[in-house]
């Protein structure tokens, strides 16, 4: 039969076995990397991942990220060279690179988001306040954040920190400059507006007024000419009607006559106070035309009575 003593001792001594094994064992994530505290003086860090031992109840383990962290930095008023007011929302991503130096610097990632945002705003202001708005907004915004990069990367570095980038999320004028620079422009633009709309209405009166005159001229012409053919017509027509007396002055004479009372004598309103004796009504006397006459000489006159 065993010795229930000696089976205690060697059930003791399994757990404090276990215990010294438990307590000298740690382990790596690859997320991570981790730094041996021996009696709280830093020993060589660890960066492997995996599992790994110290001594038990002498040492500590501190872990630290391995990955790339985020400070995000409060928005700040700035100003540029051009003495304009802005609002600068900027942020960084940086790496612990050297956990021993980060540890003895600033200790904790909140501590180093305290000290890096304070870098990160200095560096804000040196920077742009050596730059206009306008290079910040427009032209060369890009080399502006590199250069605000390097500036904070070179002062992390005594942090153990490396900065990955710099970026600059928004700069703008401050809510009460961005309504009058707004205003400023709109009023602008307004003018440049109405500037045109004058120029516009000046060509418009231009091209009127020469579409007016050349439609006037052109018109002008169509009268000439039309009077030219008029009165070359109405020559003509005299011809030939002086042509036709000559040829028949009896039929001339009654034709012309069977016009005017055509022309004349027209139902409704007619109203006429003549003599009966008169030359005019010489055909109701005499079918023949007996009576006076009208002089040869005077006939080419007749059309233009009759019209």
């Amino acid at each position: 039969m065993k010795n229930p003593v000696l089976g205690g001792v060697l059930a003791i001594l399994g757990v404090v076995a276990l215990v010294l094994i438990y307590s000298s064992a740690f382990v790596v994530y690859q997320t991570q990397q981790a730094l041996v505290l021996r009696l709280g003086e830093p020993l060589a860090p660890v960066t492997r991942p995996g599992l790994h031992w110290k001594v038990p109840f002498i040492d500590s383990v501190v872990y630290l990220d391995n990955r790339i962290l985020d400070l995000e930095n409060p928005s700040q008023e700035v100003i540029a060279s051009d003495q304009k007011r802005l609002v600068v929302d900027a942020f960084a991503r940086y790496r612990i690179t050297e956990p021993l130096r980060f540890y003895q610097s600033v200790g904790t990632v909140q501590n180093a988001n305290s000290r890096l945002s304070a870098v990160l705003n200095s560096a804000l202001r040196r920077v742009l306040g050596e730059n206009t708005f306008t290079t910040l907004v427009r032209d060369q915004r890009e080399a502006l954040m590199r250069q605000i990069g390097e500036q904070v990367n070179r002062e992390a570095a005594s942090f153990g920190i490396s900065v990955v980038d710099v970026r600059i999320r928004r700069a703008d004028l401050p809510e009460a400059n961005s309504q009058a620079v707004f205003q400023r422009m709109q009023t602008e633009r307004q003018r440049e507006a109405a500037e045109i709309r004058a120029q516009g209405s000046e060509a418009a009166q231009r091209l009127r007024a020469r579409a007016e005159r050349e439609a006037t001229i052109v018109i002008a012409e169509a009268n000439s000419k039309g009077e030219q053919l008029r009165g070359e017509g109405d020559a003509e027509r005299n011809s030939i009607f002086a042509d036709a007396f000559g040829r028949d002055p009896d039929f001339f004479t009654f034709y012309r006559s069977m016009q005017a009372y055509e022309a004349s004598l027209k139902p409704g309103d007619t109203r006429l106070l003549v003599s009966p004796d008169s030359s005019f009504f010489r055909y109701f006397q005499d079918p023949l035309g007996g009576g006076p006459r009208t002089p040869p000489a005077a006939s080419p006159a007749a059309p233009a009575g009759a019209n």
